[in-house]
């Protein structure tokens, strides 16, 4: 009985830490337009373990579904920097945020004021 017992305590355990296949985020992410909403999902959902990217133009905010046994938000947000955008987390580095687009340049207060009406 007390072997029972042992086992499901740790099946229990086991339950409490296991992680979560279809986790669910918010994250804010610097951009400006449609030609970004494009490039910071497609940076995700090629993230493996990313199972949905939807990124809203007028409120920075990217949803997203994920398999937290395949990774975390850390490397998601690493996945965004690296084409380019910035998250409250992670910076773009220099070389990948002035590889956008024009257009897409978010930090230029000229870009933004561009893409106010969008």
């Amino acid at each position: 009985m007390k072997k029972l017992g042992i086992v499901i305590v740790m099946l229990f355990g086991l339950t409490a830490f296991a992680q979560n296949k279809n986790a669910k985020a918010s994250i804010e992410v610097d951009g400006v337009c449609n030609m970004c909403k494009e490039r910071i999902e497609k940076a995700c959902i090629t993230t493996k373990g990313v199972k949905s990217a939807v990124w809203n133009v007028q409120t920075h905010e990217l949803k997203l579904i994920f398999d937290e046994r395949k990774t975390d938000l850390k490397t998601i947000n690493q996945s965004i920097a690296d084409v380019g955008h910035d998250t409250k987390e992670i910076t773009a580095n220099d070389d990948a945020y002035n590889g956008l687009h024009a257009c897409c340049l978010y930090r230029d207060d000229a870009v933004k004021d561009d893409h106010k009406d969008d």
